[in-house]
């Protein structure tokens, strides 16, 4: 939700979001037209499908376990590139990834990045 858009636009379309789906088996369960429409007025709808299709992966396909790994993420999931994969198996994983677009390491536990 946070690409393109301010946090302060985000911020009610976020909670929301969240009431309504708080976990990836609840967003799996709902139709692609709500998904849109929970998430219009945020523009980039295709982010909205991309996903609700891969909560529907996840729960569908994997077992309802989300891949663990960046390459893992980017081969399995649609839509998710090399730079969200590199931020989930971060932020949610705690492993540190080298991100090519920017050369700087990240790390969940919130040690300063080191420029590479």
């Amino acid at each position: 939700m946070l690409q393109q858009t301010q946090v302060v636009t985000v911020t009610e379309y976020y909670q929301r979001w969240m009431k309504r789906w708080p976990t990836v088996q609840d967003l799996a369960q709902a139709s692609c037209e709500e998904v849109r429409e929970m998430w219009a007025g945020l523009g980039y709808y295709r982010r909205a499908e991309r996903l609700w299709e891969g909560a529907c992966k996840v729960v569908n396909e994997l077992k309802g376990e989300i891949p663990r790994t960046a390459s893992k993420l980017t081969s399995e999931l649609p839509g998710v590139g090399q730079y969200t994969a590199g931020a989930i198996a971060s932020i949610a994983f705690g492993q540190v990834q080298l991100n090519g677009a920017s050369h700087v390491c990240v790390s969940a536990a919130g040690l300063p990045s080191v420029s590479l």
